[in-house]
């Protein structure tokens, strides 16, 4: 059997037609994922910048304008330091609920965000545990005592959250 040429490049055209339809997929699949995480990301950038312009010009003094254009760069310059910090741990303290306890309640606050309503109000409960724990473990009076703080801090923003979120729950049910 002989194949014509034109037929090769025909065939050859088309898988490169059904390797582009994968990678169009792939790009489709991704851009909602990427968008809202873009549009938050510059969001926040914007409003920490706006917050340290504003503050600035409340005290009178000049604002962040050495990183970057306009200081826009600040909040990069602020997470990147943040990140290359080094990591203490107390001598005298539990090390695993020290390191254990913000684990638990950035992890809790995470996944909060995966559930809705009763479940969403449970998980997010867990937070002042991990808060309880880090201040625990140093075996410093004064951070235990800055745990408990914001522990009761934390448990008295979710009582009124939860009043809320049950009302309005009661409300679509109804």
């Amino acid at each position: 059997m002989i194949i014509d040429t034109t037929e090769v490049q025909a065939i050859n055209s088309f898988s490169r037609l059904e390797s582009l339809k994968e990678v169009y997929g792939i790009i489709w699949v991704l851009i909602p994922i990427f968008t809202p995480v873009l549009g938050i990301t510059i969001g926040v950038l914007v409003i920490v910048w706006l917050e340290r312009e504003i503050s600035a010009g409340i005290q009178q003094r000049i604002g962040p304008e050495y990183a970057g254009p306009l200081g826009i760069l600040q909040a990069l310059a602020d997470g990147t330091k943040l990140l290359f910090k080094e990591n203490l741990l107390p001598s005298r303290g539990d090390t695993r609920l020290f390191s254990i306890g913000p684990s638990i309640a950035v992890i809790s606050i995470l996944l909060s965000y995966l559930y809705w309503c009763f479940l969403w109000i449970a998980i997010s409960s867990i937070a002042p545990v991990g808060l309880l724990m880090s201040g625990y473990g140093s075996n410093n009076k004064y951070s235990f005592l800055g745990g408990l703080r914001a522990a009761a801090q934390s448990i008295s923003y979710e009582i009124p959250l939860t009043l809320c979120v049950l009302s309005i729950s009661l409300r679509v049910i109804r």
